[in-house]
């Protein structure tokens, strides 16, 4: 798997990161935001999103992340320029640091711990579509230097080590104040870099934490596309006697680099993070809502909404173009807030953020008597969605697969007869291939931008009739693309 750019940031197997591989991306990057005179890059390359000053620097908890820290490291400050390393921090907390400044994570997010990346922020916020392309122009360009280093030929930069989490929990107490007193949270630590973190915070709003399954090895938790082996375990825990030998009012978990939750009601039933994002959004007063073409669609009864391409670089590039209360989410949870929100005590963070989601929520499930999460998704509109991954497909296949849906009716027609559904459908091709048939029941398919993966994505009128049609659809698939 040759590392790439997929739904948000450089991902590749961490046989493939090789130290000058990652020094190559580090120094085209650094190239492109430097604000101070330098060489010609290139017609879409130069100074884009500016910043120059210092790189800040964040990692997760795979085993392989702390190596190519060092190497971003080594590499920026061989280059002159100065070092602010937050350490083992969440994604959203560097950005947040990091404002004003451009910054770089290292992790792999959700996928498998044998893969790892790199997240690129310049001083405007996380990287657009457009900057990824001027990055991969200016790879090899700039070898050993850049601008700033040909400026000052002879000053090499320093790195400082500052604490990026502290200020990041801090944000949620000042907007949410005592929000969750009583609480009774089941926290699922598995691996993630947020994990002391969230449960700091939430029991710093009032809540009362009890952590589970904790691992000291990475464990790849896709939010989006939870095993029924995790779906399994989360209903066993929610069973269980929380604090006071009472049950949890709700579990949650994070995933690798801690920009997505995941969250149960107190039946240990899942919530989709789309979901989520709708009770997130109505929480915060949103007025417009930016999301990908695989989100739930009852957000259009609730909000004037705007539809796009999967990845937070394309919701990120949908907000920037409206203004107001607007705010973006993705169907995995990942939460972006574009204005200042709860009377302008939790500021803007154009970023994919867990926390906020899972707060918001939780805050919003408030009863007279204490929590009740199963109660404030049951008003949310009646439109379910279910999600799932056929690993171990090589792009090339899973593209040839879905090209050949998208340009033959007959085939489309086929499929869905297959899958006992009607015939006659409408497509929506703004990433993958989105039908939708009578009654509203909908299939999603697409490739994996950054994993050989095949993402399946359902909905219907209920959550057994979205979860029964990903079923069949998943075992029909798998056995085509398998053949």
């Amino acid at each position: 798997m040759t590392p790439k750019f997929g739904t948000s940031g450089l991902r590749g197997l961490v046989r493939d990161l090789t130290p000058d591989l990652i020094a190559d991306y580090t120094r085209a990057f650094l190239a492109i935001t430097e604000t101070v005179s330098g060489p010609t890059l290139g017609p879409t390359l130069g100074p884009i999103s500016g910043g120059g000053g210092p790189l800040y620097l964040g990692r997760d908890l795979r085993e392989s992340s702390p190596a190519l820290a060092l190497v971003v490291s080594r590499t920026a400050r061989e280059a002159g320029v100065d070092v602010v390393d937050c350490g083992a921090v969440p994604t959203p907390a560097l950005a947040l640091a990091a404002q004003g400044h451009r910054a770089i994570m290292v992790t792999g997010s959700h996928i498998p711990a044998d893969r790892n990346g790199l997240k690129f922020y310049t001083a405007a916020g996380e990287i657009t579509k457009s900057e990824e392309l001027a990055i991969i122009e200016a790879l090899g360009q700039m070898p050993n230097q850049t601008p700033n280093q040909t400026a000052h030929p002879q000053k090499a930069g320093t790195e400082t080590h500052i604490d990026a989490a502290t200020p990041y929990g801090a944000r949620y107490l000042q907007a949410f104040g005592p929000a969750l007193e009583g609480a009774r949270i089941g926290l699922w630590a598995h691996s993630s870099v947020g994990r002391d973190l969230l449960a700091q915070t939430l029991g710093a709003l009032g809540a009362r934490v009890t952590e589970l399954g904790r691992s000291e090895h990475f464990i790849p938790v896709d939010t989006e596309a939870v095993d029924e082996a995790t779906r399994h375990q989360l209903g066993l825990w929610a069973a269980s006697q929380g604090p006071d030998a009472a049950p949890f009012d709700a579990l949650v978990s994070l995933d690798g680099d801690a920009d997505r939750p995941l969250m149960t009601d107190q039946r240990g039933r899942l919530i989709p993070g789309d979901i989520l994002g709708q009770i997130t959004a109505a929480s915060l007063g949103a007025d417009l809502v930016v999301t990908p073409i695989s989100s739930n669609s009852g957000a259009d009864d609730l909000f004037d909404t705007r539809r796009t391409r999967i990845g937070s670089p394309y919701v990120i590039a949908g907000m920037a173009a409206e203004t107001g209360a607007v705010v973006g989410y993705e169907a995995n949870g990942g939460f972006l807030l574009g204005f200042a929100a709860q009377n302008g005590r939790l500021s803007a963070l154009m970023t994919r953020d867990a926390f906020l989601p899972i707060i918001a929520t939780l805050a919003a499930a408030r009863t007279g008597g204490g929590f009740d999460l199963a109660a404030r998704v049951a008003q949310e509109p009646a439109r379910f969605t279910a999600s799932d991954r056929i690993e171990h497909i090589p792009s090339a296949r899973a593209q040839a697969f879905l090209g050949a849906l998208v340009s033959d009716e007959l085939a489309r027609v086929a499929l869905l007869e297959a899958l006992s559904l009607p015939s006659g459908h409408m497509i929506d091709t703004t990433d993958g291939l989105r039908m939708t048939v009578s009654g509203g029941r909908v299939l999603h398919l697409r490739p994996s931008g950054n994993a050989p993966e095949f993402r399946l994505y359902t909905e219907a009128a209920s959550p057994e009739a979205a979860q029964a049609l990903l079923t069949r659809a998943r075992a029909l698939i798998a056995a085509e693309l398998a053949g």
